[in-house]
């Protein structure tokens, strides 16, 4: 087929390298080049610098909605547009274009966790299993009819960057499978029980401080689900203190936020109900460090108080 593919990040530059083995990408869309780095140099996103490397034509406007662009698009008279993290909204005009549609390949199961950040969201509420739902797209946001839907356990120690990892290489396979039954006419979109539908709002750093006043199990959760961005972070004395990795706990009972131990391995923090055990940390301007390193250039000791929110 002769598809249009428009995406920015890794989860997307997966499928992207899944599609060209089988079919015949005419144009990538991406988002334009951003300052990154501590230089804040211009640099490529992830689906450009692969498109560049393989000879694809990349384009990078900054909005589907004027008519120039959408003529580009028309030009291509592609087969299909597939769409992963694009990060630019397309309009109906855009939408008709492809004689197959749009498809878009979504970090969930949809209904659940429509939205900017699925694969957070499906880790902070708890959940058991998450997925890819290969969704025809309409006007709204990840409302459209749902063609094929692939599961995902969401394991106990599962961070986002390793389910992102996992769900990248799950939405390429699903993608072909979805374009070959396409082809074969055999795929018929599936409406959404909009009223089961929940939202994944985008990530913010503010949300990822731990308010020690909550259950263990939802800070342990959290840890897990901003890593590794925003990344979640606790105030000690002032000085934000970053929390890459922590595990359930016990110990004794404390007022929220107090270290009640210090062990070669861990700091144990009291929550709202429960035990935290801190394990790697990082200061500001330092490295990541596992709790005995760490401790030897920020002394922490049991009794000492993090600040609840």
């Amino acid at each position: 087929m002769n598809i249009i593919f428009a995406g920015t990040p890794q989860f997307a530059a997966n499928a992207l390298a899944a599609l060209i083995k089988r079919h015949n990408i005419v144009a990538v869309f991406t988002q334009p080049d951003r300052p990154s780095g501590r230089g804040m140099h211009l640099t490529a996103s992830p689906v450009k610098q692969f498109a560049m490397e393989h000879g694809l034509l990349v384009l990078q406007p900054t909005t589907l909605k004027n008519e120039e662009i959408q003529q580009t698009i028309a030009a291509f008279d592609a087969d299909v547009m597939v769409v992963a993290a694009y990060g630019l909204i397309l309009p109906e005009a855009v939408l008709q274009l492809p004689r197959h549609g749009c498809l878009n390949i979504h970090a969930s199961l949809l209904p659940r966790w429509r939205g900017a950040a699925p694969i957070q969201r499906a880790i902070l509420a708890g959940d058991a299993e998450t997925g890819i739902t290969i969704m025809q797209m309409d006007e709204g946001l990840d409302t459209g009819g749902m063609l094929l839907k692939k599961a995902c356990r969401i394991e106990p120690s599962e961070t986002s960057q390793s389910l992102h990892d996992k769900l990248a290489e799950l939405g390429a396979q699903a993608v072909i499978e979805a374009l070959q039954a396409i082809e074969l006419g055999k795929l018929r979109p599936e409406q959404q029980d909009s009223p089961q539908a929940t939202y994944a709002a985008k990530l913010t750093k503010a949300e990822a401080q731990l308010d020690w006043t909550k259950d263990a199990k939802q800070l342990e959760r959290a840890v897990r689900g901003y890593f590794p961005f925003p990344t979640a972070y606790a105030l000690f004395e002032g000085t934000p203190i970053k929390i890459l990795r922590a595990n359930l706990d016990s110990g004794p009972e404390a007022a929220a936020g107090t270290v009640v131990a210090v062990d070669k391995d861990r700091i144990r923090v009291a929550c709202g109900k429960g035990v935290l055990g801190l394990e790697i940390l990082q200061k500001p301007g330092g490295k990541a460090l596992p709790v005995a390193q760490f401790v030897q250039s920020f002394p922490i000791k049991a009794g000492d108080r993090f600040s609840t929110i």
